[in-house]
């Protein structure tokens, strides 16, 4: 089941909340619903990553546990805050924002996930709360000096 509190509008957030689950076709088609066409795709990329991490890795995926999705569109800036019911994980200091993230991919035996780097280049903000059970992810999608990287 999926409950959604209402769309955002202005600075007004919303929210999204489901049984633990990788069908996440129907909660991605709300969340980027109101991303303009050009990034729909990265931002798709991005929030499908993360919604599989609290899922699969935060939740076990326990259907009697679910994930939140909190999200607004403040000026140009786009805004998701996604919690899990898990134990939280510690980002290995490696996994965090590369200094050249242009140049960073995790080797095929590094601890630190492909995941952590697709948020990374999506997201213009990675942030974890204290207890990593709740992932803030924000997208400046105004910039002229960046593109998607996904057309």
């Amino acid at each position: 089941m999926i409950a959604i509190s209402k769309r955002p509008v202005g600075r007004s957030w919303a929210t999204i909340s489901f049984a633990s689950t990788l069908y996440l076709c129907p909660i991605l088609d709300l969340l980027v619903s109101e991303i303009p066409d050009s990034w729909q795709a990265e931002l798709r990329l991005g929030l499908q990553e993360a919604l599989v991490n609290a899922a699969k890795h935060g939740n076990n995926l326990d259907p009697s546990k679910t994930v939140v999705v909190k999200f607004a569109a403040i000026a140009d800036h786009y805004w998701w805050v996604i919690s899990d019911q898990g134990s939280g994980f510690k980002p290995n200091p490696c996994c965090c924002r590369p200094s050249d993230a242009n140049e960073y991919l995790p080797s095929e035996d590094s601890e630190c996930g492909r995941g952590l780097y697709i948020l990374y280049k999506v997201f213009d903000q990675v942030h974890w709360n204290p207890e990593a059970r709740e992932l803030s992810l924000c997208k400046y999608v105004k910039s002229r000096s960046k593109l998607p990287l996904v057309r």
